[in-house]
């Protein structure tokens, strides 16, 4: 079992266990048994930091992010009030150990997602309110495009369906107060110095929203609990056997979701 405070992203492997995201110690290997063992902790020589989602492939290779090689986890809020990109989307190749960058120079790079297919893999841009689509194979194979973008909310995590779309978690980052925010240098300073005002202006803490994306990027539909009457913060939504699983930073439950 592993004890830490900075758990994230997390993925079953073909190969049986489970790969987690810790923010502090970097990639984790856990197996069945529930024994953990770091598969990466540094890359380029500096230690792994903020590493948010990963993704298995086929081959074994492992794609994720990490959300900010300047602030961690417990600073988050320092990374929007700055407003630079620190993220990246790296790829790990577990039997050579190499470690190399796919994207860098990304606005909190958050939720990873390959396509049905593997021909492509989507990243979100929390701080952007977009999600990146990045071809692995065919005549695109190496080209960056926006996959969606002008979101309603930061993009959270992002899962694959069984049908081959994507469900989306949109913490609600869109806000008066975060607008205000970043008008004024009073009022980022204000919140650098006591975080515990982001709830004043961050309307995720009360609202849940989630986005049902074709593979094409196009919106299929939208969910919503606007005033957090049955959850609110989620932040990764999983389909399985006709229902939504919801993730959620405020609740002490996973919400479950009939679709049929």
């Amino acid at each position: 079992m592993l004890n830490s405070q900075t758990l994230l992203g997390i993925t079953a492997t073909r190969r049986g266990g489970i790969i987690v995201c810790d923010a502090e110690k970097g990639l984790i290997w856990v197996d069945e048994e529930g024994h953990p063992k770091v598969l990466l902790s540094h890359v380029n020589g500096s230690e792994l930091r903020f590493a948010d989602d990963v993704i298995e492939a086929l081959d074994g290779s492992l794609y994720f992010s990490v959300a900010s090689t300047k602030f961690s986890l417990h600073n988050w809020y320092l990374d929007v009030l700055e407003a630079k990109p620190h993220g990246q989307l790296l790829k790990f190749n577990p039997s050579s150990s190499q470690t190399s960058i796919v994207l860098d120079d990304l606005c909190f790079a958050n939720g990873v997602a390959l396509s049905r297919d593997e021909d492509f893999l989507i990243v979100c841009e929390t701080w952007k309110f977009r999600c990146l689509r990045h071809w692995l194979k065919g005549d695109e194979a190496g080209k960056t495009e926006i996959f969606i973008d002008n979101l309603p909310g930061g993009p959270d995590n992002i899962n694959l369906a069984p049908d081959g779309s994507f469900w989306i978690a949109l913490p609600q980052l869109t806000s008066e107060g975060w607008e205000f925010v970043h008008t004024s240098k009073a009022a980022k300073h204000l919140i650098a110095t006591y975080p515990s005002m982001i709830k004043k202006v961050n309307g995720a803490y009360i609202k849940a929203s989630v986005l049902h994306v074709g593979a094409d990027g196009k919106i299929i539909k939208k969910l919503d609990d606007p005033d957090g009457k049955v959850n609110s913060f989620v932040t990764s939504a999983f389909e399985f056997e006709g229902h939504l699983y919801l993730g959620s930073l405020n609740a002490n439950f996973i919400g479950k979701l009939p679709l049929i």
